[in-house]
């Protein structure tokens, strides 16, 4: 080998060297904007105020006032859990509600589960979306930290007992930055051994939901392990 062949032999190899230094370098830096999750949130005293927000699931349709959700998440963590729950409401009520239940009770979390009578009665999802967002901007602006409830979408497979969240719950969470309690509703009314009517729970529906809730309560860093 001449040379000249030598010396452009150690002239490519060293550049497969730099090359493959700096795709390691790169391989350290870490992504920037790629699929970011949700901050860890600040885990809640065992005896501090929750603020349920929500409709007929949440004030216990369906069952007794001790057996709703709230009531059993006070029971499972020991925090002061009030029931804003009212039958009916649609998130433009549950908004219009919000700034009282702040300033009554000054939660260190608010628990947002809101929307479906928004859907029973076929109102705008834009508007619902915007509601939902709002109630979630203005608790976290009142100095509490937020979890989002996702709720089923109205199909035509929801009437078989096939239920799934509606796509908007993660599309706010990720917004926002806040927690998601995921399939909670659809996995307890698709079941009719958990449910009361077609639309709420029994007693036993809301206690399988309270557990799934804590375990998202826990792995969000809410509720100390």
């Amino acid at each position: 080998m001449t040379d000249s062949r030598r010396a452009l032999g150690s002239d490519a190899l060293a550049s497969r060297r730099a090359l493959m230094a700096s795709l390691g370098a790169l391989a350290l830096v870490p992504l920037v904007g790629c699929g970011r999750k949700t901050p860890r949130a600040q885990s809640l005293p065992p005896d501090a105020t929750v603020l349920a927000l929500g409709d007929s699931l949440t004030s216990g349709v369906g069952a007794s006032a001790d057996t709703a959700y709230p009531a059993v998440l006070a029971r499972l963590t020991g925090w002061k859990v009030v029931n804003g729950g009212i039958s009916g409401d649609t998130s433009g009520d549950a908004l219009a509600r919000l700034p009282g239940l702040l300033q009554k009770h000054k939660p260190a979390l608010v628990i947002v589960s809101i929307g479906g009578n928004d859907f029973l009665r076929r109102q705008s999802a834009t508007a619902t979306r915007s509601n939902i967002r709002q109630i979630c901007a203005d608790a976290q602006a009142s100095g509490a930290q937020v979890l989002l409830v996702a709720v089923p979408e109205l199909t035509m497979l929801a009437a078989v007992g096939r239920l799934s969240d509606h796509a908007m719950y993660e599309e706010i969470a990720g917004e926002l930055k806040v927690p998601l309690h995921s399939k909670g509703w659809s996995g307890v009314l698709g079941q009719e051994r958990l449910r009361a009517d077609q639309i709420h729970a029994n007693a036993a529906g809301y206690e399988e939901f309270t557990q799934g809730l804590v375990l998202t309560l826990k792995d969000t860093g809410l509720l100390a392990r």
